[in-house]
Protein backbone atom coordinates (compact mmCIF):
# COMPACT_ATOMS: atom_id res chain seq x y z
CA UNK A 1 0.00 0.00 0.00
CA UNK A 2 2.78 2.36 0.93
CA UNK A 3 4.56 1.61 -2.36
CA UNK A 4 1.39 2.34 -4.36
CA UNK A 5 0.93 5.60 -2.49
CA UNK A 6 4.52 6.63 -3.27
CA UNK A 7 4.09 5.84 -6.99
CA UNK A 8 0.87 7.87 -7.10
CA UNK A 9 2.55 10.86 -5.42
CA UNK A 10 5.53 10.63 -7.82
CA UNK A 11 3.16 10.48 -10.80
CA UNK A 12 1.19 13.50 -9.57
CA UNK A 13 4.46 15.40 -8.91
CA UNK A 14 5.64 14.74 -12.46
CA UNK A 15 2.25 15.83 -13.80
CA UNK A 16 2.38 19.04 -11.76
CA UNK A 17 5.92 19.79 -13.00
CA UNK A 18 4.83 19.14 -16.60
CA UNK A 19 1.82 21.45 -16.22
CA UNK A 20 4.02 24.14 -14.66
CA UNK A 21 6.53 23.78 -17.48
CA UNK A 22 3.78 24.10 -20.12
CA UNK A 23 2.38 27.15 -18.39
CA UNK A 24 5.85 28.68 -18.20
CA UNK A 25 6.49 27.97 -21.88
CA UNK A 26 3.13 29.43 -22.80
CA UNK A 27 3.88 32.51 -20.71
CA UNK A 28 7.37 32.87 -22.18
CA UNK A 29 6.02 32.35 -25.67
CA UNK A 30 3.54 35.11 -25.16
CA UNK A 31 6.33 37.36 -23.92
CA UNK A 32 8.52 36.54 -26.94
CA UNK A 33 5.57 37.09 -29.24
CA UNK A 34 4.83 40.36 -27.51
CA UNK A 35 8.48 41.39 -27.73
CA UNK A 36 8.62 40.57 -31.44
CA UNK A 37 5.38 42.48 -32.01
CA UNK A 38 6.84 45.47 -30.18
CA UNK A 39 10.06 45.27 -32.20
CA UNK A 40 8.11 45.09 -35.45
CA UNK A 41 6.06 48.10 -34.41
CA UNK A 42 9.20 50.09 -33.57
CA UNK A 43 10.81 49.04 -36.87
CA UNK A 44 7.74 50.12 -38.88
CA UNK A 45 7.65 53.42 -37.01
CA UNK A 46 11.35 53.96 -37.73
CA UNK A 47 10.83 53.26 -41.42
CA UNK A 48 7.93 55.70 -41.58
CA UNK A 49 9.96 58.37 -39.82
CA UNK A 50 12.91 57.75 -42.16
CA UNK A 51 10.62 57.94 -45.17
CA UNK A 52 9.05 61.17 -44.00
CA UNK A 53 12.35 62.76 -43.06
CA UNK A 54 14.30 64.08 -46.10
CA UNK A 55 18.07 63.50 -46.19
CA UNK A 56 19.89 66.81 -45.95
CA UNK A 57 22.00 67.43 -49.06
CA UNK A 58 25.65 68.21 -48.43
CA UNK A 59 26.75 71.70 -49.41
CA UNK A 60 30.03 71.45 -51.34
CA UNK A 61 32.73 74.05 -50.76
CA UNK A 62 33.32 74.45 -54.50
CA UNK A 63 31.79 73.12 -57.70
CA UNK A 64 33.65 73.47 -61.00
CA UNK A 65 31.71 73.26 -64.25
CA UNK A 66 33.73 71.99 -67.22
CA UNK A 67 36.69 69.65 -67.73
CA UNK A 68 38.85 71.50 -70.24
CA UNK A 69 42.18 73.23 -69.46
CA UNK A 70 40.51 75.92 -67.32
CA UNK A 71 38.29 73.56 -65.31
CA UNK A 72 40.98 70.97 -64.63
CA UNK A 73 43.61 73.57 -63.69
CA UNK A 74 41.11 75.16 -61.29
CA UNK A 75 40.45 71.69 -59.84
CA UNK A 76 44.17 70.99 -59.29
CA UNK A 77 44.70 74.28 -57.45
CA UNK A 78 41.48 74.00 -55.43
CA UNK A 79 42.18 70.39 -54.43
CA UNK A 80 45.71 71.30 -53.31
CA UNK A 81 44.12 74.00 -51.14
CA UNK A 82 42.02 71.27 -49.42
CA UNK A 83 38.74 72.57 -50.85
CA UNK A 84 37.76 69.05 -52.02
CA UNK A 85 36.21 70.38 -55.25
CA UNK A 86 33.46 68.60 -57.12
CA UNK A 87 33.87 68.85 -60.90
CA UNK A 88 31.05 68.25 -63.39
CA UNK A 89 32.83 67.20 -66.60
CA UNK A 90 30.16 68.39 -69.04
CA UNK A 91 29.20 66.96 -72.46
CA UNK A 92 32.76 67.15 -73.89
CA UNK A 93 35.02 65.47 -71.36
CA UNK A 94 38.27 67.36 -71.84
CA UNK A 95 36.83 70.33 -73.70
CA UNK A 96 37.90 71.47 -77.17
CA UNK A 97 41.32 69.82 -76.87
CA UNK A 98 39.82 66.39 -77.51
CA UNK A 99 39.35 67.45 -81.16
CA UNK A 100 43.03 68.33 -81.58
CA UNK A 101 45.17 65.50 -82.92
CA UNK A 102 48.46 67.07 -81.86
CA UNK A 103 49.09 69.93 -79.42
CA UNK A 104 52.49 71.51 -80.02
CA UNK A 105 52.15 74.87 -78.27
CA UNK A 106 51.52 73.71 -74.69
CA UNK A 107 54.64 73.95 -72.47
CA UNK A 108 56.34 70.77 -71.33
CA UNK A 109 55.82 68.66 -74.44
CA UNK A 110 58.69 69.32 -76.89
CA UNK A 111 57.51 66.56 -79.24
CA UNK A 112 53.86 67.60 -78.97
CA UNK A 113 51.06 65.55 -77.42
CA UNK A 114 47.69 64.20 -78.54
CA UNK A 115 44.88 66.49 -77.31
CA UNK A 116 42.86 63.67 -75.74
CA UNK A 117 45.95 62.30 -73.99
CA UNK A 118 46.70 65.75 -72.54
CA UNK A 119 43.17 66.05 -71.11
CA UNK A 120 43.49 62.57 -69.56
CA UNK A 121 46.68 63.69 -67.80
CA UNK A 122 44.88 66.81 -66.51
CA UNK A 123 42.15 64.63 -65.03
CA UNK A 124 44.57 62.17 -63.39
CA UNK A 125 46.42 65.05 -61.77
CA UNK A 126 43.23 66.67 -60.48
CA UNK A 127 41.91 63.37 -59.08
CA UNK A 128 45.25 62.60 -57.45
CA UNK A 129 44.84 65.64 -55.20
CA UNK A 130 41.25 64.78 -54.26
CA UNK A 131 39.01 66.26 -56.94
CA UNK A 132 35.76 64.32 -57.31
CA UNK A 133 34.91 64.18 -61.03
CA UNK A 134 31.37 63.36 -62.14
CA UNK A 135 30.70 62.70 -65.83
CA UNK A 136 27.53 64.73 -66.03
CA UNK A 137 26.64 68.22 -67.27
CA UNK A 138 24.99 71.17 -65.56
CA UNK A 139 21.54 71.94 -66.97
CA UNK A 140 20.41 74.55 -64.44
CA UNK A 141 21.91 77.20 -62.17
CA UNK A 142 20.24 79.05 -59.33
CA UNK A 143 21.69 81.47 -56.78
CA UNK A 144 20.20 81.07 -53.30
CA UNK A 145 20.85 83.22 -50.19
CA UNK A 146 23.69 81.15 -48.77
CA UNK A 147 24.56 78.72 -51.56
CA UNK A 148 24.25 77.93 -55.28
CA UNK A 149 22.11 75.14 -56.67
CA UNK A 150 23.43 73.25 -59.71
CA UNK A 151 21.07 70.83 -61.46
CA UNK A 152 22.36 68.08 -63.75
CA UNK A 153 20.61 65.53 -65.97
CA UNK A 154 20.67 63.04 -63.06
CA UNK A 155 20.66 64.98 -59.77
CA UNK A 156 21.29 68.34 -58.10
CA UNK A 157 24.17 69.75 -56.05
CA UNK A 158 24.70 72.64 -53.67
CA UNK A 159 27.88 74.72 -53.38
CA UNK A 160 29.21 77.71 -51.49
CA UNK A 161 31.21 78.80 -54.56
CA UNK A 162 31.15 77.99 -58.28
CA UNK A 163 33.74 78.21 -61.07
CA UNK A 164 32.23 78.31 -64.56
CA UNK A 165 34.62 76.79 -67.10
CA UNK A 166 32.09 75.49 -69.62
CA UNK A 167 34.09 76.79 -72.59
CA UNK A 168 33.01 77.94 -76.04
CA UNK A 169 32.49 75.90 -79.16
CA UNK A 170 33.57 77.02 -82.61
CA UNK A 171 30.73 77.57 -85.04
CA UNK A 172 30.68 75.00 -87.83
CA UNK A 173 29.16 74.90 -91.32
CA UNK A 174 27.08 71.83 -90.51
CA UNK A 175 28.46 69.58 -93.27
CA UNK A 176 28.90 65.81 -92.86
CA UNK A 177 32.22 65.98 -94.71
CA UNK A 178 33.35 68.73 -92.35
CA UNK A 179 32.85 66.39 -89.38
CA UNK A 180 34.54 63.53 -91.23
CA UNK A 181 37.77 65.50 -91.72
CA UNK A 182 37.75 67.46 -88.48
CA UNK A 183 41.28 67.25 -87.04
CA UNK A 184 42.50 65.90 -90.40
CA UNK A 185 42.65 69.14 -92.34
CA UNK A 186 39.52 70.84 -91.01
CA UNK A 187 40.43 73.14 -88.12
CA UNK A 188 39.04 76.01 -86.08
CA UNK A 189 42.41 77.25 -84.79
CA UNK A 190 45.23 78.53 -87.03
CA UNK A 191 47.65 79.15 -84.16
CA UNK A 192 47.13 75.50 -83.13
CA UNK A 193 47.34 73.75 -86.52
CA UNK A 194 48.79 76.09 -89.18
CA UNK A 195 52.34 74.86 -88.57
CA UNK A 196 51.45 71.50 -90.18
CA UNK A 197 50.64 73.22 -93.48
CA UNK A 198 53.77 75.31 -94.09
CA UNK A 199 54.32 75.89 -97.80
CA UNK A 200 50.89 74.51 -98.72
CA UNK A 201 47.56 75.95 -99.93
CA UNK A 202 44.71 76.38 -97.43
CA UNK A 203 41.30 78.08 -97.34
CA UNK A 204 39.84 80.22 -94.58
CA UNK A 205 36.05 80.51 -94.28
CA UNK A 206 34.77 83.78 -92.83
CA UNK A 207 34.79 87.54 -93.30
CA UNK A 208 35.36 89.14 -89.92
CA UNK A 209 38.41 90.09 -87.87
CA UNK A 210 38.95 86.46 -86.86
CA UNK A 211 39.16 85.27 -90.48
CA UNK A 212 41.60 88.08 -91.35
CA UNK A 213 43.75 87.40 -88.28
CA UNK A 214 43.95 83.68 -89.10
CA UNK A 215 44.83 84.41 -92.74
CA UNK A 216 47.56 86.93 -91.85
CA UNK A 217 49.03 84.58 -89.26
CA UNK A 218 49.29 81.75 -91.80
CA UNK A 219 50.68 84.00 -94.53
CA UNK A 220 53.68 84.64 -92.26
CA UNK A 221 54.33 80.88 -92.23
CA UNK A 222 54.67 80.79 -96.04
CA UNK A 223 51.17 79.38 -96.48
CA UNK A 224 49.08 80.38 -99.50
CA UNK A 225 45.67 81.43 -98.16
CA UNK A 226 42.34 81.85 -99.93
CA UNK A 227 39.58 83.53 -97.93
CA UNK A 228 36.09 82.35 -98.92
CA UNK A 229 33.36 84.80 -97.94
CA UNK A 230 29.63 84.60 -98.64
CA UNK A 231 29.30 88.37 -99.19
CA UNK A 232 30.92 90.84 -101.60
CA UNK A 233 32.81 92.69 -98.84
CA UNK A 234 34.47 91.85 -95.52
CA UNK A 235 32.93 92.62 -92.14
CA UNK A 236 36.39 93.05 -90.58
CA UNK A 237 37.74 96.37 -89.32
CA UNK A 238 39.28 98.67 -91.94
CA UNK A 239 42.83 98.20 -90.73
CA UNK A 240 42.47 94.40 -90.91
CA UNK A 241 41.01 94.61 -94.42
CA UNK A 242 43.91 96.79 -95.58
CA UNK A 243 46.46 94.32 -94.23
CA UNK A 244 44.73 91.39 -95.95
CA UNK A 245 44.41 93.14 -99.34
CA UNK A 246 48.09 94.16 -99.28
CA UNK A 247 49.35 90.67 -98.52
CA UNK A 248 50.43 88.78 -101.65
CA UNK A 249 49.97 85.44 -99.96
CA UNK A 250 46.23 86.02 -99.51
CA UNK A 251 43.52 85.80 -102.19
CA UNK A 252 39.77 86.41 -101.96
CA UNK A 253 36.77 84.49 -103.30
CA UNK A 254 33.59 86.56 -102.88
CA UNK A 255 29.88 85.64 -102.73
CA UNK A 256 30.66 81.98 -102.12
CA UNK A 257 30.00 79.20 -99.60
CA UNK A 258 31.63 75.81 -99.03
CA UNK A 259 29.26 73.00 -100.01
CA UNK A 260 31.54 70.05 -99.37
CA UNK A 261 34.95 69.20 -97.96
CA UNK A 262 36.85 66.88 -100.27
CA UNK A 263 39.39 64.31 -99.13
CA UNK A 264 41.12 61.00 -99.79
CA UNK A 265 39.64 59.31 -96.73
CA UNK A 266 42.58 60.33 -94.56
CA UNK A 267 43.20 64.04 -95.12
CA UNK A 268 41.58 67.06 -96.81
CA UNK A 269 42.45 67.47 -100.50
CA UNK A 270 40.11 70.33 -101.42
CA UNK A 271 36.70 71.98 -101.11
CA UNK A 272 33.68 72.33 -103.37
CA UNK A 273 32.27 75.88 -103.34
CA UNK A 274 29.13 77.49 -104.71
CA UNK A 275 28.60 81.09 -105.84
CA UNK A 276 25.46 82.33 -104.05
CA UNK A 277 24.61 84.77 -106.86
CA UNK A 278 25.14 82.62 -109.97
CA UNK A 279 24.62 79.17 -108.45
CA UNK A 280 27.78 77.88 -110.17
CA UNK A 281 29.99 75.40 -108.34
CA UNK A 282 33.71 74.67 -108.58
CA UNK A 283 36.40 72.69 -106.79
CA UNK A 284 39.47 74.20 -105.16
CA UNK A 285 42.53 72.18 -104.22
CA UNK A 286 43.79 72.76 -100.69
CA UNK A 287 45.45 70.87 -97.82
CA UNK A 288 43.25 72.36 -95.11
CA UNK A 289 40.13 74.38 -94.36
CA UNK A 290 40.16 76.76 -91.40
CA UNK A 291 36.81 77.91 -90.04
CA UNK A 292 36.70 81.45 -88.66
CA UNK A 293 32.98 82.14 -88.42
CA UNK A 294 32.92 82.79 -84.69
CA UNK A 295 32.53 80.97 -81.38
CA UNK A 296 29.47 80.25 -79.29
CA UNK A 297 30.07 80.25 -75.52
CA UNK A 298 28.34 77.52 -73.49
CA UNK A 299 26.44 79.93 -71.26
CA UNK A 300 22.79 79.15 -71.99
CA UNK A 301 21.94 78.15 -68.39
CA UNK A 302 23.36 81.43 -67.02
CA UNK A 303 21.31 83.70 -69.28
CA UNK A 304 19.67 86.61 -67.36
CA UNK A 305 21.48 85.44 -64.19
CA UNK A 306 25.12 86.34 -64.87
CA UNK A 307 26.31 89.42 -66.76
CA UNK A 308 27.38 88.66 -70.36
CA UNK A 309 28.32 90.56 -73.51
CA UNK A 310 26.11 90.59 -76.62
CA UNK A 311 27.70 87.35 -77.87
CA UNK A 312 27.03 85.45 -74.67
CA UNK A 313 30.56 85.52 -73.20
CA UNK A 314 30.61 86.01 -69.42
CA UNK A 315 31.96 89.40 -68.35
CA UNK A 316 34.54 88.80 -65.62
CA UNK A 317 37.03 90.98 -63.79
CA UNK A 318 40.01 88.78 -62.87
CA UNK A 319 37.59 85.82 -63.13
CA UNK A 320 35.06 87.47 -60.76
CA UNK A 321 31.52 87.71 -62.17
CA UNK A 322 28.78 90.10 -61.07
CA UNK A 323 27.63 87.48 -58.50
CA UNK A 324 29.73 87.03 -55.36
CA UNK A 325 31.07 83.50 -55.11
CA UNK A 326 30.76 82.80 -58.85
CA UNK A 327 33.91 82.87 -60.98
CA UNK A 328 34.50 82.32 -64.71
CA UNK A 329 37.58 80.86 -66.39
CA UNK A 330 38.74 79.86 -69.86
CA UNK A 331 37.03 80.39 -73.21
CA UNK A 332 33.64 81.03 -71.58
CA UNK A 333 34.91 84.52 -70.66
CA UNK A 334 37.58 84.91 -73.37
CA UNK A 335 36.36 86.04 -76.81
CA UNK A 336 39.90 86.93 -77.93
CA UNK A 337 42.69 84.41 -77.23
CA UNK A 338 40.95 81.02 -76.91
CA UNK A 339 44.19 79.10 -76.21
CA UNK A 340 44.82 76.08 -73.98
CA UNK A 341 47.56 77.86 -72.05
CA UNK A 342 45.54 81.05 -71.45
CA UNK A 343 42.57 78.93 -70.34
CA UNK A 344 44.81 77.08 -67.86
CA UNK A 345 46.11 80.41 -66.52
CA UNK A 346 42.61 81.75 -65.90
CA UNK A 347 41.64 78.44 -64.26
CA UNK A 348 44.47 78.94 -61.77
CA UNK A 349 43.31 82.51 -61.08
CA UNK A 350 39.69 81.41 -60.58
CA UNK A 351 40.72 78.75 -58.04
CA UNK A 352 42.81 81.24 -56.05
CA UNK A 353 39.95 83.77 -56.12
CA UNK A 354 37.48 81.09 -54.97
CA UNK A 355 39.82 80.01 -52.17
CA UNK A 356 40.09 83.62 -50.96
CA UNK A 357 36.33 84.12 -51.14
CA UNK A 358 35.60 80.95 -49.12
CA UNK A 359 38.18 81.84 -46.46
CA UNK A 360 36.67 85.34 -46.15
CA UNK A 361 33.13 83.90 -45.86
CA UNK A 362 34.14 81.83 -42.83
CA UNK A 363 35.40 84.85 -40.87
Amino acid sequence: MAKKKKRKEKKESKKTEKTKKKKQEKKTGKKVKKKKKQEKKTETKGKKEKKGKKTKKKIEELIILGSGCAGMTAAIYAARADLEPLLLAGPEKGGQLIWTTKVENYPGFPEGIDGTKLTELFRKQAERFGTKVIDDKAVSFEAKKTYFNIGTEKESFKAKAVIIATGARAKMLGLKSEQKYFGRGVSTCASCDAYFFKGKDVVVVGGGDSACTEALFMAKLDINVTIIHRRDKLRASKIMQERVFKNKKIEMIWDSVVEEVLGDGTMVTGVKIKNVKTGKTKKIKCAAMFLAIGHKPNTEIFKDKIKMDNKGFIIAEDTKTNIKGVFAAGDVQDPVYKQAVTAAGSGCKAALEAEGYLAESKQ
